[in-house]
């Protein structure tokens, strides 16, 4: 307990930290985020309004009401929360849980979710977030999947994840399910999304898989912790989802989907929208098929999202710290790498990429040829080679 508490104190002191007025406490982001009313639209409005969480709590009842959208009702929980709203319960819930709370001013809240038009104000996180699931995919889709969908999505939420990006999603049965199990499969990081508090965990019977991410990445929600799945917060929870990540691939989806809702927020968010195509006259894949003729990226294979990603992946620290420069080299094995590393922009002769790299010439000769085959490399003249 005291542990978790520690915690808490210093989510507080670094959310103080983060602020100009340092007047943002941990528990006055945690007293707007249980009003029921102040949704991330209502939140952004009263911020550009009054300029701070504390001063909307110290906000007289005149002025709250002066907010387009904001009735009586939700004007009066406002101007009372601090005396209404106990959160030490809320509190006492996260630290027996493990819990972090996280505000959208804390250096470790997630870069890529601060940039949408309505982040977050506060996150529960179990598990952990890394620098390194900025690099990320969302992968999303329809929970009545077919056994092709399932197979496309445990196809490349395993490639991308073996390839050094973290897999979102929201927890779903179907697709969902499908990409967080296969990237835990390939040993790689998964962050889980959800339209309820970390305590009312939906679907239930992924609370087994709910507890293996967190081991291996985060679940995470905007909502606290004993909030039941009602339907308005699934699309809310979905922009956070597309928040997260540098792109997402729809894999089967009705007309009527909530993946292709995470593809709306996905194109208002700018980032990268893809669809997995699938049989005409299947009615899950008619959404991809929409998805695709209005201009999203047609997938195949893991390769066509890395080629696609290009530019977003640059300086984007991958797992081992370094900063990408292409997407392609989260596919080098440990020989590719090394070779690699040793190539600079300027031409290098190849007897120095085989005295600094250690390994024989023949490898470093075939090796080569697979880097200039990924355009990573061209040759300069016979014993030059140079990074493309």
């Amino acid at each position: 307990m005291n542990r978790i508490n520690n915690q808490s104190q210093t989510d507080r002191a670094n959310t103080d930290e983060s602020n100009t007025d340092g007047s943002d406490t941990l528990d006055d982001l945690l007293r707007l985020s249980m009003i029921e009313g102040v949704g991330p639209i209502m939140r952004k409005k009263l911020l550009a309004r009054f300029g701070s969480v504390a001063d909307i709590l110290s906000a007289p009842l005149a002025e709250l009401r002066q907010i387009q959208g904001i009735g009586p009702k939700t004007a009066q929980a406002i101007a009372s929360a601090r005396s209404e709203i106990d959160v030490s319960a809320e509190l006492a819930a996260c630290s027996k849980a493990g819990f972090n709370l996280i505000g959208e001013r804390d250096e470790r809240y997630p870069k890529l979710l601060r940039e949408i038009p309505d982040p977050p104000g506060l996150l529960f996180v179990h598990g952990e977030l890394r620098q390194e699931d900025s690099l990320a995919i969302a992968i999303v889709g329809t929970r009545h999947a077919t056994q092709y969908g399932l197979r496309q999505a445990e196809r490349l939420a395993t490639g991308l994840a073996r390839a050094g990006i973290t897999i979102v999603s929201g927890l779903a049965r179907g697709i969902d399910t499908a990409a967080h199990q296969a990237a835990l499969a390939a040993n790689g990081r998964t962050v889980a999304v959800l339209g309820s508090g970390l305590l009312n965990l939906y679907p239930p019977e992924n609370a087994g898989l709910a507890a293996e991410i967190a081991t291996h990445g985060a679940v995470i929600s905007e909502s606290p912790c004993y909030t039941p799945p009602l339907s308005g917060l699934f699309p809310q929870r979905n922009r956070v989802i597309t928040g997260l990540s540098l792109g997402v691939i729809v894999v089967e989806a009705p007309l009527r989907s909530g993946a292709l809702v995470s593809a709306q927020h996905a194109m208002e968010q700018g980032r990268e929208v893809f669809a997995v195509p699938g049989r005409v006259d299947n009615r899950t894949s008619r959404g991809c098929h929409r998805l695709i003729r209005d201009g999203a990226k047609l997938v195949e294979s893991v390769e066509d999202v890395l080629e696609e990603l290009g530019p977003l992946a640059n300086a984007t620290p991958s797992r081992d710290g370094r900063l990408l420069r292409n997407p392609a080299e989260l596919q080098l094995n440990v020989q590719e790498q090394a070779v690699l590393t040793v190539i600079q922009d300027s031409p290098t002769s190849i007897d120095e990429v085989v005295q600094r790299s250690g390994l024989p010439v023949n490898r470093v000769l075939a090796t080569i040829s697979v880097l200039e085959m990924r355009k990573l490399v061209h040759r300069i003249s016979g014993n030059f080679v140079a990074r493309a």
